[in-house]
């Protein structure tokens, strides 16, 4: 399962990341990760989430950022969630024409492996393909 969190900067998107993030330490039945490009994160989340900071790594492109989530579940087979906050800050893009493409294939990847994936993009939503809004956050009612 893939979930997406879009809109500009400044519409509550860590916000809710935050709390989808802290929620799921107790609703989760395996280790939940938070990747993000700097480390404020960690000053707002549960201490037992595990958060990986890339600004520490390079990753220019999607294939990289791929390598790098395969990694993560080959080093860990009992994670089950994997929140990913600001993607096109994670990832330097041109455009938004390739975050698609990446998206299904985290979906497919997530079908595969057993995790959940919870994506924010610092992007207007109304800009999103139809192949992206497909993936957006739905609140449970």
């Amino acid at each position: 399962m893939v979930r997406v969190i879009m809109g500009p900067k400044g519409t509550g998107k860590s916000k809710l990341m935050v709390d989808l993030i802290n929620s799921a330490v107790d609703n989760e039945h395996g280790y939940v990760v938070a990747i993000a490009h700097n480390s404020k994160l960690n000053f707002k989340i549960h201490y037992s989430i595990r958060v990986v900071d890339t600004s520490e790594y390079i990753i220019p492109n999607y294939d990289t950022l791929k390598g790098f989530l395969y990694g993560l579940y080959a080093s860990n087979y009992d994670i089950t969630h994997v929140f990913i906050e600001s993607l096109n800050k994670l990832v330097p893009t041109a455009g938004n024409s390739d975050v698609e493409p990446f998206l299904d294939w985290l979906e497919a990847f997530s079908q595969q492996s057993g995790i959940k994936y919870t994506v924010s993009i610092s992007e207007d939503a109304s800009l999103a393909s139809e192949g992206v809004r497909k993936y957006f956050y739905q609140p449970e009612a």
